[in-house]
């Protein structure tokens, strides 16, 4: 017996390729498992290609002499984090997964309340959360945490270098009192 998915457009987060870099592929393979629409800096639409992958939108001003049917480009002032995610919420995305080179969201607090964001780098996937926050976490866990303001929690640990590690495999909460929290853990 077969198993068929069926998958309401902008269920899944929509994946927004800002720079690829050296991604590692498999991680970016989870990322397209549910078909999600593919959104795609101009500066790296030939390498995604390279790979096979259909693209949805492409942002920026230069179009390619390969582009693939049923490609919308958008030519928009700027093809920043805050741009693109701008367009992400007027057409009504609820979410977007970023691969990018940096895990700031400096640029994008404005949008949170709008629409969830995870940005993933090649070594981190870093979100933001909100108050009374928690999650389950085998012991070992590292979390890298952008401390903005005074926190608690519980199950972890703070290593010397800074990072922050689960205790014991289980629920990890936070409390604070601004709001947002920004975490990242290693891939």
């Amino acid at each position: 017996m077969s198993s068929h998915h069926i998958v309401r457009e902008k269920q899944e987060p929509a994946l927004y390729i800002h720079s690829l870099g050296n991604f590692n592929e498999e991680y970016l393979g989870q990322l397209l498992e549910w078909s999600p629409t593919v959104i795609v800096a101009a500066s790296e639409y030939e390498k995604v290609i390279s790979l096979g992958l259909k693209i949805d939108v492409v942002i920026g001003d230069a179009k390619s002499e390969q582009t693939q049917e049923n490609t919308k480009w958008l030519n928009l002032a700027q093809n920043d984090l805050a741009t693109v995610t701008q367009y992400l919420v007027q057409e009504e995305y609820p979410a977007v997964n970023i691969i990018s080179q940096e895990n700031k969201f400096d640029d994008l607090v404005d949008w949170l309340p709008l629409i969830n964001v995870v940005l993933f780098t090649e070594t981190t996937k870093s979100y933001p959360i909100k108050q009374g926050f928690s999650i389950w976490k085998p012991a070992g866990t590292v979390f890298k945490i952008d401390i903005i303001n005074y926190f608690e929690t519980d199950n972890l640990k703070q290593a010397d270098n800074g990072d922050f590690v689960v205790i014991k495999d289980g629920f990890v909460s936070f409390v604070f009192t601004t709001d947002y929290m920004f975490l990242s853990e290693l891939l």
